[in-house]
């Protein structure tokens, strides 16, 4: 079943969207939010409650840059979520998995980085 397939009985207007289609989208923008609060949380956590972490700056760094990615996490769910309602509207094609695979890079490079940092470093 598609956004636009409905029965001949459907009240609906042209151009209105089945509920659970919606539906869908917004808890998907939901899961995005909450990877962004997970992503700000744990930067807050790497400069709030580390200690020392690996040569001096870069417990700074990899913090900044977790709650940065946190940030653009948010802004690309948001982004995506938009395309997403409005392609289920007028029927245009859906959002690409550009979006997520930006967000999979970030979190790749920022374990890499962690990895490093602690099997290099002192830790203490």
């Amino acid at each position: 079943m598609t956004p636009h397939d409905a029965p001949e009985n459907d009240d609906r207007p042209l151009g209105s969207v089945d509920a659970r289609f919606t539906l869908a989208a917004e808890r998907t923008v939901l899961a995005w939010i909450r990877t962004s609060l997970g992503l700000v949380a744990a930067g807050v956590a790497v400069l709030h409650v580390i200690d020392r972490f690996g040569e001096p700056g870069t417990r700074q760094v990899l913090g900044v840059t977790l709650i940065a990615v946190g940030a653009l996490t948010a802004v690309l769910g948001g982004w995506r979520w938009r395309r997403t309602t409005t392609a289920l509207r007028s029927g245009g094609d859906m959002p690409g998995g550009g979006a997520v695979w930006v967000v999979i890079a970030a979190i790749v490079v920022l374990a890499a980085a962690f990895a490093v940092v602690s099997l290099l470093g002192d830790g203490g």
